[in-house]
């Protein structure tokens, strides 16, 4: 099991791969017992969602992870992917604009991801 912020990175860099955009990772330990991490990020319509957010679960299954739960590939709109320790949350724009999961966790540092710019998928 890798620890959460090599997890953490690895989603953001999968996010990133897929042309994900506005990526944004909060630190939310000793802020809520719900998970030590969330991440938020978008995808262009529904089916580019989906497709970040499977590229996240095969990222991740290579490192000998799999989610705890994992829900809304149906409709790719909202698509939540729990690792436990780290919550993944993938929206179209006008979803995350409704619902500013941000705003629920202000108190959260933000984190400096580790992207590299130059990866290729």
């Amino acid at each position: 099991m890798t620890d959460p912020e090599a997890r953490l990175h690895a989603i953001a860099q999968a996010i990133y791969d897929k042309k994900g955009s506005n990526i944004l990772a909060l630190d939310l330990r000793g802020i809520t017992g719900l998970t030590d991490y969330v991440i938020i990020a978008e995808g262009n319509v529904d089916r580019h969602v989906v497709a970040i957010a499977s590229h996240v679960e095969q990222t991740l299954g290579k490192m000998g992870e799999s989610p705890a739960y994992m829900e809304g590939m149906e409709s790719g709109e909202w698509v939540v992917i729990d690792y436990i320790d780290v919550m993944v949350h993938i929206f179209i724009p006008s979803l995350r604009e409704r619902y500013r999961l941000e705003e629920l966790w202000r108190k959260g540092k933000i984190v400096d991801l580790k992207i590299n710019l130059q990866a290729e998928v």
